[in-house]
């Protein structure tokens, strides 16, 4: 029997939904039922009446959904599957942090822990951040984790923005250098990058957008050539939404390498086994799901 075939009964057999995320494989994506941004996908899982959830993705992403799904059972194909960005902070940390700044209000990146998202005032997604800074009730926010979105979001805001040192690693590895020399090449294609982008990379571009976000860019735009500045992985739907236009990445280096463990085998497998179970404890779930409440309430 092939993997799509034993895919699809255990599907059945399980009432089970499959996630991807933008940056999975392509056999992933192609198989998927829901395939997008982190939250947007434990939204969507969340609606269904599905009461197994296999997330393709990270760790945390798995923990929204498990925050937002306490019902059901939710699987991560490839435990090991985990986000550097996310592992820059810690509750701990954080607490620490807070002391400092007691003013301060804590907007939390949903790329973070339930742990930390539970420590947090509210939670934001790159395409919101703005809009859930301006809508609180404080001059100081305490931004984490991501150095880089803080940046996007401090260059918006007059308000007083503290940031968390923590970068994606694929994003940061693009430079201003990598735009400029993919302008030169195609002069004629518009730039288009992720907030996580260092800022110098961010002001060089003609727009600036979260993943989901550079997917309607790409369909709206003019333009029949565009330079992406995120993971390769995009590329799937960009080619599938938009065939009669040309994709280009800003650098070779735009690989997370832990998206690409996720296989159509660790899919299957976790399925028949029914192991990889990630739980986030009662207390914490509750807390971080206020968080990620207060933001549906503001955006």
């Amino acid at each position: 029997m092939d993997l799509v075939t034993r895919l699809e009964e255990l599907k059945q057999e399980r009432n089970a939904v499959i996630l991807a995320h933008n940056y999975q494989i392509d056999e992933v994506q192609a198989h998927a039922d829901f395939v997008g941004d982190s939250f947007e996908l434990s939204r969507k899982a969340a609606a269904t009446d599905a009461e197994v959830v296999v997330f393709c993705g990270v760790q945390f992403m798995a923990e929204s959904a498990a925050i937002l799904s306490p019902g059901k059972t939710v699987l991560l194909p490839e435990a090991r599957a985990g986000c550097p960005l996310a592992d820059t902070i810690t509750p701990e940390s954080l607490r620490e942090k807070k002391a400092a700044y007691p003013q301060a209000k804590v907007v939390c990146y949903v790329n973070s822990s339930a742990a930390v998202k539970a420590e947090s005032d509210v939670c934001c997604t790159s395409s919101n951040a703005v809009q859930v800074v301006e809508a609180l009730d404080a001059e100081e926010i305490l931004f984490v984790p991501d150095a880089n979105l803080a940046d996007y979001v401090a260059k918006r805001t007059r308000k007083k923005i503290i940031p968390w040192n923590g970068h994606c690693i694929t994003h940061y590895r693009v430079t201003a250098e990598d735009v400029r020399k993919a302008r030169a090449a195609r002069p004629e294609a518009v730039v288009v990058v992720h907030p996580e982008c260092r800022p110098e990379v961010v002001a060089l571009a003609d727009h600036v957008a979260s993943t989901s976000g550079i997917i309607r860019f790409a369909g709206e735009t003019t333009a029949l050539e565009i330079i992406v500045g995120t993971e390769m992985g995009i590329l799937y739907r960009l080619e599938r939404e938009c065939p009669d236009k040309k994709f280009f990445f800003l650098s070779p280096g735009l690989v997370c390498r832990n998206m690409k463990m996720t296989t159509l085998e660790k899919v299957v497998r976790v399925l028949e086994t029914m192991s990889n179970v990630v739980r986030v404890p009662e207390d914490t779930r509750r807390q971080a799901y206020a968080s990620l409440a207060r933001m549906l309430e503001i955006a």
